[in-house]
């Protein structure tokens, strides 16, 4: 190789290596102008703190996705395609943005059918991108106390009713003080209105003892063909002013345990119902069977019969099909409520079945008792 050959190779290589260290030179001042992108972690462990809280736990990015959401958050509805609702969205874009704590009621509409969930959320900074979402579902209280606010404002109600008519009542009386037929008619309303009152209470007062479902203390083997003789025996009055029949059909030797005033309660709210809806001259049929391990009492009518959009409420403190015939039959709307919480609280449960115009068919379903008996267990 010649002399100006070599130079050449050289001088091609030298260029190369200039070339190559200017690019190195130029991306490395590139490189240290950028700010390095820091992924986002959850703390250590937070994520075991997190797991044994009772509230549902979210975590939100910087971004507003959600990086980490415990099962009972997913399940609540808390996180929609990797992000919160927008009004608790809301509460982390305000966390994040002055760092201080926000509690809040919060409406969660799902999205398929109506069902609203009540969450009390609170948010809180994590780190100094990571925001934490607490929120504890308070769908049942808010139902609870939505019941008991009807509850008291029907109790005023329906207080209101006979007391009322008892006052004007006794001023009509002392108005016709010289008319012995009109304070003879005006003193039966009376009475009619005080016994009224005084069903009301009781009714009341056998509710709040049954308000938990609780197993009553007072349990006890009931023969199944006395206790429905008595509730048969409350609605004879009425139903032979009516000229109604009531047939009963009970099998023999019939065991159940349980609270026995609370089911003469039940059995008897059923009768009664029976032969108050039922037309004149119409019949109130009663049985009670055994059906493998239970005892069926059932209550059917020929009256006027409940709409099928209806029965899923009947079951409801002071709820009436038809509250007009309520009023001037004397019901209180408490009956079918006290007949629900008797077969909870022994154990049992209540069928329905009815058709406008037809009828309808109550049944008892309470556990058969069938164990041996000696003479002092029976009431």
């Amino acid at each position: 190789m010649d002399t100006s050959a070599g130079l050449l190779i050289a001088g091609v290589i030298g260029a190369t290596i200039g070339a190559l260290v200017t690019w190195l030179w130029r991306y490395s001042e590139r490189r240290e102008g950028e700010v390095p992108e820091v992924a986002s972690t959850v703390p250590p462990g937070a994520e075991a703190v997190l797991s044994v809280l009772s509230s549902s736990a979210v975590i939100v990015d910087v971004d507003d996705t959600v990086l980490q959401a415990s099962a009972p958050a997913v399940a609540m509805g808390l996180v929609r395609d990797e992000r919160l609702p927008g009004e608790l969205m809301d509460l982390v874009q305000q966390v994040r943005r002055d760092g201080e704590i926000r509690e809040a009621e919060v409406r969660l509409e799902h999205r398929r059918g109506n069902a609203t969930t009540h969450v009390h959320a609170r948010v809180a900074p994590l780190t100094s991108r990571l925001v934490v979402v607490l929120a504890d579902d308070r769908t049942q209280a808010e139902r609870v106390e939505a019941i008991r606010r009807d509850f008291v404002a029907n109790v005023s109600h329906e207080l209101k009713t006979p007391i009322g008519a008892l006052n004007l009542l006794a001023e009509a009386v002392e108005e016709a003080r010289d008319d012995p037929d009109a304070v003879t008619r005006f003193a039966g309303r009376m009475q009619s209105e005080s016994l009224r009152l005084t069903r009301l209470v009781q009714q009341i007062i056998d509710l709040s003892r049954l308000q938990n479902d609780a197993i009553s203390e007072e349990a006890a083997v009931v023969k199944v063909e006395e206790l429905v003789a008595e509730a048969t025996e409350h609605s004879a009055t009425e139903a032979e002013r009516k000229g109604i029949e009531i047939a009963t059909s009970i099998a023999p030797d019939l065991l159940v345990h349980g609270d026995r005033g609370q089911l003469y309660a039940a059995v008897s709210n059923l009768v009664e119902n029976a032969v108050t809806y039922s037309p004149a001259e119409s019949r109130v049929a009663v049985m009670a069977e055994r059906s493998e391990d239970d005892v069926r009492i059932t209550v059917a009518d020929h009256g006027i019969g409940i709409p099928g959009d209806e029965i899923d409420r009947i079951f409801e403190r002071f709820y009436r099909v038809d509250p007009a015939r309520a009023r001037n039959t004397g019901g209180t709307g408490l009956g079918l409520s006290i007949v629900k919480h008797v077969a909870a609280s022994n154990g049992g449960s209540v069928e329905v079945w009815s058709e406008p115009g037809s009828g309808s068919t109550f049944t008892l379903v309470l556990p058969s008792w069938s164990h041996e008996l000696d003479d002092g267990e029976l009431p």
